[in-house]
């Protein structure tokens, strides 16, 4: 029944990543995006990880999707029509660049090895609960990326308000 759902959940987050890409229309694009969250969310479950779940839910297609509509709402997309001949003239490249990343993903894969085991057993994990010893791994070994993820979605938020923001006239 696991494996079921796993192929389910695998099948559903790889067709949908395709079809957000492919949407024409960006509001499609972001409920589509919304419904790949929830079943990412479904990943984290099969994985009994209920707070990465939860996190999921809430952080990802609550607060991000939000963004993402607010930003979409914001940015003219009436230029981004006018801009369509360019787009379709750097079709090719898009697919050369695609098909790259898929061999360099494949690649990847196939050279795949197992790293050395961390310092959370089965037994401690369970003994400290999942959130707590993640909380523990987040805030001491990787403090580090941790900020860094930070600073990049702050800067990614300056971001999308300094392409919303209009320009006066005449000043």
């Amino acid at each position: 029944m696991v494996q079921l759902l796993f192929f389910y959940f695998a099948l559903v987050v790889i067709g949908l990543g395709l079809r957000i890409v492919t949407c024409k229309n960006p509001v499609h694009s972001v409920l589509l995006m919304l419904v790949l969250f929830f079943h990412m969310a479904g990943f984290y479950l099969l994985l009994n990880a209920e707070f990465l779940a939860a996190v999921q839910v809430i952080v990802y297609a609550g607060a991000i999707l939000v963004l993402y509509l607010f930003v979409l709402f914001l940015v003219n997309l009436r230029e981004e029509v006018k801009m369509s001949p360019f787009i379709e003239k750097g079709k090719w490249l898009g697919i050369v660049g695609a098909v790259v990343l898929f061999i360099t993903f494949l690649r990847g894969v196939m050279n795949f090895s197992l790293g050395p085991h961390g310092e959370y057993t089965i037994e401690k994990v369970q003994q400290l609960t999942h959130t707590k010893a993640m909380g523990e791994a987040i805030y001491t070994a990787y403090i580090l990326p941790f900020e860094i993820a930070g600073l990049i979605l702050l800067v990614a938020v300056i971001g999308g308000l300094a392409l919303a923001k209009k320009e006066k006239k005449g000043a």
